[in-house]
């Protein structure tokens, strides 16, 4: 039985949306309520979960292409047969496992286990559940990786809280070692040398070619592209200039000079230009 994957109401006056990203491929195992796909519309991102539990089928829309309100996505296809077929034979290799480790562990060196504990990963944060979008983004903006942030969303989603904290415990961390690591750097550079200076051969100008190789061009958000639609619009629409008008304002002057004292004193207010 395969259940439909379809784009939600994404709300007033939104009638369409750019498929940002698929969390899963075909033939992932999903839980029910599990984001799938990220949908970019004009004024928000939305992430569509999976309407039931199973495997993730095809993929009708993949990512980029622009999908209307209703449109089918993918299907996920009831898997639970067979999970179950499947669990026995998982089932006894695993009970073999323990008894082929305890002989290995018997026979290998210790410095062979001190190695493969300080080589083993740590268990990703988020509990397998991707970051929402927000979180994603201030990772990638303050350079922390998904593993050192305790996600605290639902299911161990990683939130954008969760990234502030992570960054400012690492900046608290950094700060309580900076003493140390000043007055290192202050002796160091008290004992240093005087650095050689840097041949004329060496100094060049940069080239177009390696300035090139540094370009890298992102397609825009649908947020982005509507920002950028009503600044064109505006630039369009309203004239972009400054005029100036040269006034003689010799007469008025004189007659505020002539009559301020006596405004003043009748209305108790100063007589301005703004007056006239």
């Amino acid at each position: 039985m395969a259940i439909e994957i379809r784009v939600p109401a994404l709300g007033e006056s939104v009638s369409e949306a750019t498929v940002g990203q698929w969390f899963k491929k075909p033939g992932d195992a999903v839980k029910a309520d599990e984001p799938l796909v990220e949908l970019e519309t004009d004024k928000v991102t939305v992430e569509v979960p999976a309407p039931a539990g199973g495997v993730l089928g095809e993929i009708a829309v993949a990512a980029g292409e622009t999908v209307a309100v209703g449109a089918i996505l993918g299907h996920v296809r009831d898997g639970a047969a067979g999970a179950a077929s499947t669990a026995p034979a998982a089932a006894a290799p695993a009970k073999e496992a323990p008894l082929k480790q305890t002989e290995d562990a018997t026979e290998a060196p210790k410095a062979v286990k001190a190695e493969s504990a300080g080589n083993a990963k740590p268990e990703p944060a988020g509990g397998g559940m991707p970051p929402s979008p927000a979180a994603r983004k201030a990772m990638d903006e303050a350079g922390v990786d998904a593993g050192d942030v305790q996600g605290s969303g639902k299911r161990g989603q990683i939130l954008k809280e969760d990234v502030a904290a992570a960054v400012e415990k690492g900046q608290q961390s950094h700060a309580s070692a900076a003493p140390s690591a000043q007055s290192t750097a202050s002796q160091a550079v008290a004992y240093a040398a005087a650095p050689a200076p840097v041949p004329l051969q060496q100094m060049r100008a940069p080239s177009v070619t390696s300035d090139a190789a540094r370009e890298e061009r992102v397609k825009m958000t649908r947020l982005r592209q509507t920002i950028a639609r009503r600044l064109k619009d505006a630039q369009n629409s309203a004239a972009m200039l400054t005029t100036f008008n040269d006034v003689d304002m010799s007469a008025v002057m004189a007659m505020r000079s002539q009559y301020k004292d006596l405004f003043e004193k009748r209305f108790g207010v100063k007589l301005g230009f703004m007056g006239f």
